[in-house]
């Protein structure tokens, strides 16, 4: 396989995807107070289901942006870039396939959450345990690559850093 068609290991791709939750942090802060000023909302529970939608919007402007230029904040820092299977940048209509498909990160482990109606500390036992089992599944892939990518015909490789 060509140096440049590398996959990161999985600890890198993982503090990669750690690094940008806390980046998404502040996108949703700033996301939520603009839409909490625009709707005039006084209560956190007011408009929470428009806020969701809102703020899956945001989510999806700012990852199919930056992954159709090949990165966000955090895949620069970890030298880590998304192309399509033949190593070219993503379309903006596969990097929004990407987005949707990342989903399966979490939606699984919520859905149980919602159906059997668990407390908050069953609740994150779920979700961080899903998101281990989804992350230790690329282990199967032949490049190991995350299985939404492989579904969106994109992948993770490693790029050289730039001196």
């Amino acid at each position: 396989m060509p140096l440049e068609l590398k996959t990161p290991g999985l600890m890198r791709r993982m503090a990669c995807w750690l690094y940008e939750g806390m980046l998404m942090f502040g996108v949703a802060f700033i996301a939520s107070y603009l839409f909490g000023t625009l709707s005039q909302t006084r209560n956190a529970m007011d408009n929470r289901n428009p806020l969701q939608a809102f703020l899956f919007v945001v989510f999806g402007i700012y990852f199919v942006w930056l992954w159709a230029k090949g990165q966000t904040l955090a895949m620069k820092t970890w030298d880590i870039r998304v192309v399509d299977r033949a190593g070219k940048p993503l379309t903006q209509a596969r990097a929004l396939w990407r987005y949707v498909l990342s989903w399966l990160w979490f939606l699984p482990a919520l859905a149980a959450v919602s159906a059997y109606k668990l407390s908050g500390s069953e609740s994150v036992v779920i979700v961080i345990g899903w998101i281990l089992v989804w992350a230790i599944l690329s282990r199967f892939h032949p490049q190991q690559q995350f299985w939404h990518d492989a579904w969106a015909g994109t992948r993770l490789i490693s790029v050289p850093r730039v001196k």
